[in-house]
């Protein structure tokens, strides 16, 4: 069906499909009708920061902002959904238009800036969702107007407030959309605030009785020593996870497309080889009890398989679901699981 659909929804503006997209699938979902979609792969539990996936391939942060779509997205196929990034208050990000395909290169840029309805409207989403078939992650970020010094303040709101209702929650610190943002990624400026949320997080999982893991969210942009460094931090704080990437500035591989010119987070398949090599790096630098998501240019089965050889435990998807549809999710999913079990036949795993 999504083969029939997506010239429909490329005739519109990128960030108006977008929600026409996220409207027909709660529709579809609603009406009983998600197995038109996507077939369900086959179940491939998964291990990764103290819990259970039934299959190791999600749905990266910023498709569902405002977690509204929650169960419908989940009926898709995807071992879990992250939401967000949200913010403690509502902001409307950057002016429009602000969201760009660049089809000839199965990529997209955004600069949409953290727009969301706010903690309070998203909590209220996640308390209606039945989340039966799958982990929900939160993302959590600062709003515009708080400057870095403070910003921490933001990131302990958010922490509180999702704590009680997420399986796992993701600290964002690497959108290039948001001005500034990125800076909270240098050593010391990292160390003093994911300390502080760590501590946090401890107190919290006292409070609640029970432990909910929490995942950083890096940028593909940083230098060999800007990996290191943030290694160093987030394996001295005993972070949950990493996931390895965010959006990229660089235009390198695009740059002869007219749209390459429009500011912004490029994703897609344009990103593969570079947050990879990120994902690799960290996996070298970072202790094995830390697991890792690979994110970034995930458009075959292929793509995820390769993540995986490059020390990730869990995948995550997000523009090859806007090129590829639905069916991407199990191909992703059979891919890995023919990964896993090459050794067993006495094949050579993947390289």
């Amino acid at each position: 069906m999504y083969g029939l659909a997506r010239p429909f929804l490329f005739g519109f503006d990128a960030e108006r499909a977008h929600g026409l997209g996220l409207a027909s699938l709660e529709a579809v979902y609603r009406s009983g009708l998600s197995p038109l979609l996507a077939r369900q792969p086959r179940p491939l539990p998964t291990r990764a920061f103290g819990l259970t996936f039934r299959n190791p391939v999600g749905l990266a942060a910023g498709l569902d902002k405002n977690g509204e779509h929650i169960d419908a997205l989940l009926a898709l196929g995807f071992g879990f959904v992250e939401i967000g990034t949200v913010t403690p208050e509502p902001q409307e990000g950057n002016p429009k238009p602000r969201m760009f395909r660049l089809p000839r290169h199965r990529a997209v840029i955004n600069r949409l800036g953290f727009n969301n309805d706010g903690i309070r409207a998203l909590l209220r989403n996640v308390g209606r969702a039945r989340r039966r078939d799958g982990l929900l992650g939160i993302n959590i970020g600062k709003n515009k107007d708080t400057p870095n010094e403070l910003a921490s303040s933001d990131y302990l709101f958010c922490l509180e407030h999702v704590y009680p209702v997420a399986d796992y929650i993701t600290v964002n610190i690497s959108s290039p959309n948001t001005a500034g943002l990125r800076e909270l990624q240098e050593e010391q400026a990292l160390r003093r605030l994911i300390g502080t949320l760590r501590e946090e997080q401890e107190r919290l999982a006292a409070r609640h009785g029970k432990y909910v893991p929490m995942l950083v969210k890096v940028a593909p942009d940083l230098s060999d020593d800007d990996i290191d460094a943030a290694a160093r931090v987030l394996g001295d704080m005993r972070v949950d996870g990493v996931i390895a990437t965010n959006t990229t500035v660089s235009r390198i591989s695009v740059q002869e497309d007219p749209r390459a010119r429009e500011t912004g987070g490029l994703s897609g398949e344009p990103l593969m080889n570079k947050s990879t090599a990120v994902l690799r790096m960290l996996r070298t630098r970072l202790p094995e009890s830390i697991p890792l998501v690979g994110v970034g240019g995930i458009l075959s089965g292929a793509d995820a398989a390769k993540k995986m050889a490059a020390g990730a435990s869990l995948v995550q998807c997000y523009t090859g679901l806007i090129y590829r549809g639905p069916a991407l999710i199990g191909e992703c999913v059979e891919a890995i699981r023919r990964r896993k079990e090459a050794p067993s036949r006495g094949n050579l795993p993947n390289q």
